[in-house]
């Protein structure tokens, strides 16, 4: 490889938010400034506002019909090919944490935790019906079936530690199980989902269903909460913003999952079959015996 030539001015990389498969900046052109742990600038990060907001979900809901149509064993290779694009760039993954302070070999570890539990709900994706689904008994000559719909559009903001594998087990779930996501990123660390987003525009996941937001939590967050085409919020939140998620949801008529500060978010109880019962409905059939 050659030198870099003397003075020579290098190329700075400019963070952009995913929505609907693109990368965009902010609509009202706002940044805002995230430092390395050496407390040297990085970089100026799109600082979304409500009105990008209502793009992703916008993004999002078109990207619904067709993600939810998919044959759940589709879904369960797309989840896959995603966990091999990130172990394929697990270094730059690895370093972005480091350089916001995650010691080397805490980085490491979840970047490896992270890239298992995309595996683990590609493997739940065509399972989880057998087990959420039921046959009812009815006290008529019929056959009466409870079988899973996803939700729809599901909000997701991710904790400030870890911000990857936070969001990774958050959003993984949810697109499982055929739904689509509208994620707020770490407020402190939000350049490792950029780059995420950069995995995801080139995987085999169609644009629109994972959107990745960044910027401030408390300009964002009761839009999420408010939000009348939201059908969900998952989020790692707590104290004013938990209360604000619960009053909007209220009010909008929106299920609500927390994430609580002391989910252990590196073991096993992170992962299962309960964030996906919590984003999809049942629906409920009838059928005469003998049609």
């Amino acid at each position: 490889m050659s030198a870099k030539p003397a003075g020579r001015i290098p190329v700075t990389k400019t963070p952009k938010v995913y929505i609907g498969g693109a990368f965009v900046r902010s609509e009202s052109s706002r940044t805002f400034k995230v430092s390395g742990a050496d407390g040297a600038f990085f970089a100026n990060i799109p600082q979304c506002t409500r009105k990008d907001l209502r793009n992703a979900v916008e993004a999002a809901a078109k990207a619904g019909p067709g993600w939810a149509r998919r044959t759940p064993y589709n879904r369960a290779q797309i989840l896959y090919r995603l966990a091999e694009m990130l172990e394929a760039r697990s270094g730059e993954l690895v370093d972005s944490l480091v350089r916001f302070g995650a010691r080397p070999e805490d980085a490491a570890r979840g970047m490896s935790v992270g890239v298992d539990r995309l595996i683990h709900y590609a493997g739940w994706a065509d399972k989880y019906e057998q087990l959420l689904g039921s046959v009812n008994p009815v006290a008529s000559p019929h056959f009466c079936f409870s079988v899973t719909e996803p939700m729809g559009v599901v909000g997701v903001v991710a904790p400030d530690s870890p911000p990857l594998l936070g969001l990774l087990s958050m959003v993984a779930p949810v697109i499982a199980c055929g739904n689509t996501v509208v994620a707020l990123a770490s407020e402190r660390v939000p350049y490792p989902a950029i780059l995420l987003g950069e995995m995801l525009a080139t995987s085999d996941l169609p644009g629109g269903v994972v959107n990745i937001l960044t910027g401030l939590r408390r300009e964002l967050v009761p839009t999420f909460a408010t939000h009348a085409h939201l059908r969900a919020v998952y989020a790692a939140v707590e104290g004013e913003e938990r209360r604000a998620i619960r009053l909007g949801a209220a009010a909008s008529v929106k299920r609500v999952r927390f994430a609580d500060r002391g989910t252990r978010w590196f073991s096993d109880s992170a992962q299962g079959l309960d964030p996906i019962r919590d984003f999809v409905e049942l629906k409920t059939t009838w059928h005469p015996i003998g049609s």
